[in-house]
């Protein structure tokens, strides 16, 4: 069963998605963070007399969305700027969720009476790992340094790994099995080596395959299908799906440029829309949680569990500044290169802190805690551990979340230096492609003696690039603000690709051309608008 819904009306199915995508249409429109948004809206409708009980199905969260998540991010991702920042983000996924695990633990054990250790360690398994998928589109909206946003995706794309397999040793202590501090480790190692070998094996025939397919659809078919192939290998031979999406993500993504040009422009097209999709529906879902989260706390006192919940949640945004700060000089002891990079800066390390907004993977694994421990005794403090859990993540979610844009304001950290120094290398690099292609030209011209009109059309378009990088130094303008002969010209071509769509819209209805006519020739202009909108 995908989600348990207490109705028949399977309407109510096609309304999560419909409505997610409402909301989250919404709240980009007005500029808000969607994830945000679509977490209140959830919450809201959950006290909406006549809503059904939607009940995350951890199974199917974890096989269905959590793998094409990953994949997308992990094909997004840098592995260059990732490996320069190993030891940050290493420090972070593995050293934080670890920290996050005992600290919120033992802090459980202490608060809640007659909760035993192993499953209060479930419980800091559970929450340990934040969901960077807000944070990061707030992030990078505010244009923060790249660096601090390649630390927060590589941290993201790592740390369910530690805390999925953090979660299954403390289910295993919990339930009274064998267990010593030294299994834990053997699985910990074994997981995350088997699952990194199985992405790496998975990566170089995918890629051989999808270049030699030629046929963009079935390409991209691939790409969608690699993150459950990954996931499903690695979790059948008990290693970490995550770490296997992840890396075969990484090596499919940082090849993409060998695929073809409509393979590129289709894939990008096809991620956005399937990450907004799942995205959003998502988040609106755990907002959803909340019937079902309080329906097992009959008999105990508000009081206490809002002590608790606020205890939880205290320790949870602790730890993360309790750890960051000491573990951001580790590197720089530890790599000469680190040291020659700088210092991030306490501004920066405070962002970093803040940054630990939880998400769906540690409400799945909440719902995923057994009902019976062993033989036939209630898993200790089931019920609490869910409603714990669901706190802390709805906490960081809107507290951290909705403070988030004001602290980098207030800490004024920002990127703007370095976004203009990539204009510049842009223009650059710019410059010297359009001279290798006017150099080029002229090799051909002087081999096959072209047609001067057409020789020339290529030498406009090649000085065209050239000058289009360097004006955007400018922001588009020129001196007192006047339009710059690039702008100018792709106003211009604009309105006469809108004057051309006009002219073929009218042809067919008037049926002088065929409908296929007419979607060939709109996407020849639709391909020419983007190219022409890219700055």
């Amino acid at each position: 069963m995908i989600w348990r819904v207490e109705t028949t009306h399977a309407l109510w199915l096609l309304a999560v998605p419909v409505g997610a995508l409402m909301v989250a249409a919404g709240a980009r429109r007005i500029g808000l963070s969607a994830p945000l948004v679509l977490v209140i809206a959830g919450l809201a409708f959950s006290f909406v007399p006549g809503v059904p009980e939607f009940e995350l199905d951890p199974e199917f969260v974890l096989y269905v969305f959590l793998p094409p998540l990953l994949f997308s991010a992990a094909w997004k991702s840098s592995f260059t700027n990732l490996r320069e920042n190993v030891w940050s983000i290493g420090l972070l996924s593995i050293g934080l969720v670890l920290f996050t695990t005992f600290a919120v633990g033992y802090a459980a054990y202490l608060l809640v009476p007659g909760l035993p250790l192993p499953a209060a360690c479930v419980l800091g398994a559970i929450v340990a790992p934040p969901d960077a998928v807000a944070a990061v589109s707030v992030a990078q909206r505010l244009g923060l340094p790249r660096r601090t946003v390649t630390v927060l995706v590589g941290e993201s794309l790592f740390n369910d790994a530690t805390a999925l397999t953090a979660f299954r040793v403390a289910l295993i202590a919990a339930t009274g099995a064998g267990f010593t501090l030294l299994d834990g480790v053997g699985r910990f190692l074994f997981a995350a080596v088997v699952g990194a070998a199985v992405g790496l094996l998975l990566g170089p025939p995918l890629h051989w395959l999808r270049t030699r397919l030629n046929d963009p659809l079935v390409e991209n078919g691939v790409a969608l299908v690699a993150p459950f192939a990954a996931y499903l290998i690695a979790e059948s031979v008990h290693a970490s799906g995550v770490i296997a999406v992840v890396v075969s993500g990484l090596y499919l993504g940082n090849r993409e440029t060998q695929s073809a040009a409509v393979t590129r422009l289709i894939g990008h097209s096809f991620w956005k829309v399937m990450v907004f999709v799942l995205e959003s529906v998502v988040f609106l879902l755990i907002g959803l949680q909340l019937p079902p989260v309080v329906h097992g706390l009959s008999g105990r006192s508000w009081q206490e569990l809002a002590w608790w919940a606020v205890a939880v949640f205290a320790v949870t945004v602790a730890a993360r500044f309790v750890w960051v700060f000491p573990a951001s000089q580790i590197p720089r002891l530890l790599s000469r290169r680190e040291r020659e990079r700088g210092h991030v800066g306490w501004r920066g390390m405070v962002v970093v802190s803040w940054a630990g907004m939880r998400g769906v993977v540690s409400l799945a694994a909440a719902f995923a805690v057994p009902f019976v421990a062993s033989g036939d005794e209630p898993f200790p403090g089931r019920d609490l551990i869910l409603f714990l859990t669901f706190t802390t993540v709805l906490g960081t979610l809107l507290v951290q979340g909705l403070t988030f844009p004001a602290l980098i304001r207030v800490l004024r950290i920002g990127g703007g230096r370095e976004r203009y120094t990539d204009t510049v290398a842009e223009a650059g690099a710019q410059h010297a492609a359009a001279q290798a292609a006017l150099d080029r030209l002229e090799e051909l011209n002087a081999e096959e003696r072209l047609d001067e009109s057409v020789v020339e059309r290529l030498r406009q378009l090649a000085e065209h690039r050239q000058l289009r990088a360097w004006e955007r130094l400018g922001g588009g303008t020129g001196p007192e603000g006047e339009e710059v002969p690039t702008a100018t010209y792709r106003r211009l071509r604009r309105e006469m690709l809108h004057a051309e769509r006009m002219v073929f819209v009218r042809m067919r209805d008037e049926r002088r051309i065929d409908d296929e006519v007419l979607t060939r020739v709109m996407h020849e202009l639709d391909l020419e608008e983007v190219a022409l909108n890219r700055d």
